[in-house]
């Protein structure tokens, strides 16, 4: 990991995902969330903010030191223990069926491998759990995603490895997740759109 994706993307993902509407967004997705959870993509703790009350403890995969200690204080003013259970969200060290819920918030659009990401998700959450998520990807216009295949050479670069042309709601299917009610939007007009599509679910997706 280099000096630009180690030390200043943590922080300008801090920055750019707290702004206000994407916290109001942000604590739309927690709604629901119960018990012990996985969040995938903890980053610097922006969710402990929004977490609804029935929570009682988020055990998070976090590969930044960075954006770790950006968190701290955060960690410490929120209601309910958080632990740092691993680096990698495509290899969690954990038992089966261990978890309540599962968050994930703009994470996986950089984990190298979205796939085994998820299907560690399924099987780490209890039967009938479910997934809290909201990310973006791939937008529904033909003409939207010309940008988005143009621009994400760029975006790996300078984002982390951020991809702007995943499917997420096919990915979420296709890893087995049903249910919930998905929605999908732009946020932000014009040339925000190929950066800004949105997927989220507000009642989470079942194990």
């Amino acid at each position: 990991m280099g000096w630009w994706e180690g030390q200043v993307v943590p922080r300008l993902v801090d920055l750019s995902c707290g702004a206000k509407p994407i916290m109001e967004l942000r604590r739309d997705v927690c709604v629901g969330l119960t018990g012990r959870v996985l969040e995938i993509g903890f980053g610097s703790g922006l969710n402990l903010g929004v977490l609804p009350g029935e929570v009682t403890q988020v055990d998070a995969v976090e590969p930044s030191d960075v954006a770790w200690r950006r968190s701290e204080k955060r960690r410490a003013e929120a209601g309910v223990p958080v632990e740092r259970i691993g680096l990698d969200g495509q290899r969690i060290d954990g038992d089966d069926a261990t978890y309540d819920s599962a968050l994930t918030t703009f994470s996986l659009c950089t984990i190298p491998d979205p796939a085994l990401a998820l299907a560690e998700v399924r099987r780490l959450v209890k039967p009938g759990g479910r997934l809290f998520f909201i990310e973006h990807g791939s937008a529904p216009d033909e003409s939207v995603r010309r940008w988005q295949r143009r621009l994400e050479p760029i975006q790996r670069r300078v984002a982390g490895g951020c991809h702007l042309t995943r499917d997420i709601e096919g990915l979420v299917r296709d890893a087995g997740f049903t249910g919930g009610e998905l929605d999908g939007f732009y946020e932000g007009p014009g040339p925000a759109k190929p950066l800004g599509y949105l997927t989220l679910t507000r009642a989470g997706v079942v194990v």
